[in-house]
C-alpha cells in the first residue's frame, strides 16, 4: 500500500516520527494556505461556488448527455467512460490515502460548501484536468484550450477557496489525472478496435463483468465508487445493445437538438429521483445504489437513444426504418 506512505506530491521512506511531523507541517503550511484565499471572503464566493459546481456531480448529468446527445455522440461516450474511470480511480486513492480536509483540523477554516470523505487526490482537480483537457483534444479545435486551462485552474483553486482541500490534494489530483488521461487516450482506441471485432455475446460481459470486477477490488464501500461503477456498467450494456439495433445518431438540427436533450434529461431525471425515493432505506444501500445508477447509464446511452428514434429526431440514415 505504497500511497499510505505519499506526503502529497511526494514519496517519502523516513522514520513514522519524522514523517507525521513532515506530514503536519505540510498540512499546517497548506492551512496557512486556504486562510490566505479565503480573506477575500465572502466577496468572491459567487464565481468560486459556480467553478466548483462544474465539478459536481449534477453538472455531469446534464453536461454529458448534451455532449453526447446533441453536439457529438463519439466524442460524448469517450468522454463519459472516460469520466468514469477517473472517478474511480480517485474514490479508489481517497479511501487508501485516507487524508484529512482543512477544516477538520483548523477550526479557523470555513469549509463553504460540503465535501465528505478524504480530501486527497482532490476529485474536482482531476475531473477539471480530465474533461476539459478530453474535451479540447477530442475536438481538435484550437480555441476549446482556452477554456479548458481556465477551467483547470479556477476550478481547483475554488477548492481552496472554499476550504475544501489544501494545495497538496490539487497537486495529487492534477498528477493522477494527467496519468489516467494520457493512458486513457493511448490505450482508448485499441481496446474499442479489439472489443468491436468481438461478438455481441463477449462485448456484454465484458460490460458487466468489468465493472462488477472494479466494486469487488474496491478497499472499502465507497458511495462515489459504486455510483461510478453502476453508471459504467448500465452505459456500456446499453452501448452495446444501441450499437446493435438503434444506431442512433446526433439529430440535424438546432430544434431537434432541444426537443432531444429535454425528452433525454427528463426521463434521466424522474430515474435518477423516482429510483432515489424508491430505494430510500433499503438494504443493503450499496447494492441499491449500484442497481440504481446502472439505470441512470442504460438510460444514458439506450433508452433516450431509443426515444430519440422513436420520435424521428435521430440524424441517422435507418432512424425512418
Amino acid at each position: 500500500m505504497i500511497i499510505k506512505f505519499i506526503i502529497p506530491g511526494m514519496l517519502f521512506f523516513v522514520t513514522p516520527v519524522y514523517r507525521e511531523n513532515l506530514m503536519n507541517g505540510i498540512l499546517q503550511w497548506g492551512v496557512d494556505v486556504v486562510l490566505w484565499f479565503q480573506q477575500f471572503r465572502p466577496t468572491l464566493d459567487i464565481p468560486f461556488i459556480a467553478f466548483t459546481y462544474t465539478g459536481e456531480e449534477m453538472f455531469f448529468l446534464l453536461f454529458l448527455p448534451l455532449i453526447t446527445w446533441c453536439i457529438n455522440k463519439d466524442a460524448g461516450i469517450r468522454l463519459m467512460i472516460l469520466f468514469l474511470l477517473n472517478t474511480y480511480f480517485n474514490s479508489i486513492a481517497k479511501s487508501v490515502a485516507d487524508q484529512p480536509r482543512p477544516f477538520q483540523i483548523n477550526s479557523r477554516v470555513k469549509a463553504v460548501v460540503h465535501a465528505g470523505g478524504g480530501g486527497f487526490p482532490s476529485g474536482h482537480t482531476q475531473n477539471a484536468l480530465v474533461v476539459w483537457s478530453y474535451l479540447a483534444y477530442a475536438f481538435k479545435k484550437r480555441w476549446l484550450w482556452a477554456p479548458a486551462v481556465i477551467m483547470m485552474i479556477f476550478v481547483p483553486m475554488s477548492r481552496i477557496y472554499l476550504g475544501v482541500h489544501f494545495p497538496t490534494d490539487l497537486l495529487g489530483g492534477y498528477i493522477l489525472g494527467l496519468i489516467i488521461l494520457i493512458l486513457y487516450i493511448k490505450l482508448e482506441i485499441p481496446a474499442r478496435d479489439w472489443l468491436k471485432e468481438k461478438s455481441i455475446g463477449i462485448q456484454l460481459s465484458f460490460s458487466i463483468l468489468i465493472p462488477l470486477l472494479l466494486v469487488l477490488v474496491m478497499p472499502k464501500m465507497d458511495s462515489h465508487g459504486i455510483a461510478t461503477c453502476g453508471t459504467l456498467l448500465g452505459g456500456c450494456a446499453g452501448l452495446t445493445l444501441e450499437q446493435k439495433w438503434i444506431r442512433c445518431e446526433v439529430p440535424n438540427g438546432f430544434f431537434k437538438k432541444i426537443i432531444s436533450y429535454l425528452i433525454g434529461i427528463v426521463v434521466l431525471f424522474i430515474f435518477y429521483v423516482g429510483l432515489k425515493k424508491a430505494f430510500n432505506e433499503l438494504e443493503p444501500e450499496p447494492v441499491f445504489r449500484f442497481v440504481r445508477y446502472s439505470v441512470l447509464g442504460f438510460h444514458f446511452l439506450f433508452i433516450a437513444p431509443w426515444l430519440f428514434v422513436r420520435f424521428k429526431l435521430s440524424g441517422a440514415d435507418n432512424a425512418d426504418n
